[in-house]
């Protein structure tokens, strides 16, 4: 699948998507976000994808806006919030909150890993935090930049990054706008792991052929969903949903599998259904 400016590949059930403008250190433009939101619902949509890899070519991972934009806003241009509508996919999360311009992430039924594989600024420091895992390389290096350039919280990173890290925490990243890098923000909880750059996507590749090789896709999908969804329950509501899908889980093919291969000590073959 091509596409302008994001390189996708599917090998042996795992899609990699890598942001690609590296000598522009990946910097966001309207195309990139129009080709990675296609990218993603391509990835999340298809069968043979178990897990997802969200990367960035070259020596960063996003840069940020590309400030030839930001500075033609500035002038008096218009932004172009248009987009291309994605089907929601019926696995994944139907609620408002995630079919935003940059919160769909949630809605993909698909586990996805940002491999943080050099600097995430503004928006590139954004997007990861709506994967559901994120690895760093040692090398990464973050800020928000927002009040840097005059801007605000965008994207709902209020909301989303003193879930991560705390509130105070994220009161200082967003109004400092300071740097801060990989081990730091392990110790934030920002990443679940610091990885040497030369094994950044080996180590990630790993995690993620776990997932595509052991663990049923449906109830990564389905748990991916509660997970998300519960910041929006109350423990009351989360519960009832969780014996529904309970319920639900009993009448699948893969729990019937999830049985048979722990008790005939063999490979899993999950299907997804």
């Amino acid at each position: 699948m091509a596409y302008e400016t994001v390189l996708y590949d599917v090998t042996d059930r795992i899609c990699t998507i890598a942001l690609n403008r590296p000598e522009k250190l990946n910097a966001w433009t309207r195309q990139m976000h129009i080709d990675l939101k296609d990218a993603m619902h391509a990835a999340g949509a298809d069968p043979e994808v178990r897990a997802i890899i969200l990367t960035g070519s070259g020596r960063g991972f996003c840069a940020g806006a590309d400030m030839s934009g930001l500075q033609a806003i500035g002038a008096g241009a218009s932004a172009d919030r248009s987009s291309k509508t994605a089907q929601a996919l019926q696995e994944g999360s139907t609620l408002p909150e995630f079919k935003m311009n940059y919160s769909y992430f949630p809605a993909i039924p698909k586990f996805i890993i940002a491999a943080i594989n050099g600097p995430a600024a503004g928006l590139g420091f954004v997007i990861p935090l709506y994967a559901d895992l994120r690895f760093a390389a040692d090398s990464a290096v973050f800020t928000t930049a927002f009040a840097q350039r005059g801007l605000i919280a965008e994207h709902g990173v209020s909301w989303l990054l003193p879930r991560l890290v705390g509130l105070p925490a994220a009161m200082d990243l967003l109004c400092s706008a300071r740097k801060f890098r990989a081990p730091e923000a392990l110790e934030l909880g920002l990443v679940s792991r610091v990885i040497p750059d030369d094994k950044l996507m080996a180590e990630t590749r790993a995690y993620a052929t776990l997932l595509a090789n052991t663990v049923s896709p449906r109830s990564v999908a389905v748990m991916k969903r509660q997970i998300w969804e519960a910041e929006f329950q109350t423990l009351a509501e989360a519960t009832t949903q969780a014996n529904y899908e309970m319920e639900l889980s009993f009448q699948t093919a893969d729990f019937k599998e999830g049985v048979a291969h722990f008790l005939e000590k063999r490979v899993a073959r999950f299907t997804g259904k």
